[in-house]
Parts: structure tokens; C-alpha cells; sequence
């Protein structure tokens, strides 16, 4: 990717270590931000702008824009999984809320687990 975009290995590399970044520090921000006010809305949105941010990525033309794309798709990924354990949460029983949550990160890790490399296979 660096030859692609004239950049050097290092800049390249800030594709995987911004994409971190974002999910870690702006997904809090963003799911503190939706929960304060409608949590159904955000875990309503963040789907549709993760596509827009990965469609960004596929087709960008400069690396700026890739990068661009790649924090988009970031943020909605960390805001989702945070606005989704409150939505799950909300939507059963107080003594179920915990299992709720669970099942929530129970889906991420066998998306990790297994799509991840089914992903990776297909490409």
C-alpha cells in the first residue's frame, strides 16, 4: 500500500494504528454522546455510516482519503459496540441485563474468531 500511495512504511502503517485509535478513544466519545441522547438512534445510524466510511475506503484514489475512510468506519465500529451493550441492555428485564450485554460481546468475539479469517480466506 505504501507504493500504491507514495507514502513510506511508517506513514502507511497509521491506516491500522489511526483505525485503533478511533475505535479506542472516539468510539467512547461517540457512545457517550449517543447514550446521552438516543441510544436506538445512534445503534440505528453508526451500520449505514460503517458502510459509507469502508465504501470510502475502497474507493480512494489518495492515501488522505483512505485514512479518511478508515477513522469514518472507526468510529461507527467502537460508537456500535458500546451503544449496542446500552440498547441490549434497556431491552430486557433488569435481572437479564447482564446476559444481554454478554450476548452482545459474545457476537463480536466469534465475528473476530471466525470472520475475521473466513474474511481474510475470501479476499
Amino acid at each position: 500500500m505504501a507504493a500504491d500511495f507514495s507514502v513510506s512504511e511508517p506513514v502507511a502503517r497509521f491506516l491500522i494504528s489511526g483505525h485503533a485509535l478511533s475505535v479506542a478513544i472516539g468510539g467512547v466519545a461517540l457512545t457517550a454522546a449517543a447514550t446521552r441522547f438516543d441510544p436506538q438512534a445512534g445503534a440505528d445510524r453508526a451500520p449505514g455510516a460503517f458502510i459509507v466510511g469502508n465504501l470510502l475506503s475502497a474507493i480512494a484514489p489518495t492515501y488522505g482519503l483512505l485514512l479518511v475512510g478508515r477513522v469514518v468506519a472507526a468510529l461507527c465500529h467502537g460508537a456500535y459496540i458500546g451503544v449496542g451493550a446500552v440498547v441490549a441492555a434497556d431491552m430486557v428485564a433488569e435481572n437479564r441485563r447482564a446476559g444481554a450485554i454478554a450476548t452482545i460481546f459474545t457476537g463480536l468475539t466469534l465475528a473476530n474468531v471466525l470472520g475475521v479469517p473466513r474474511g481474510t480466506l475470501l479476499g
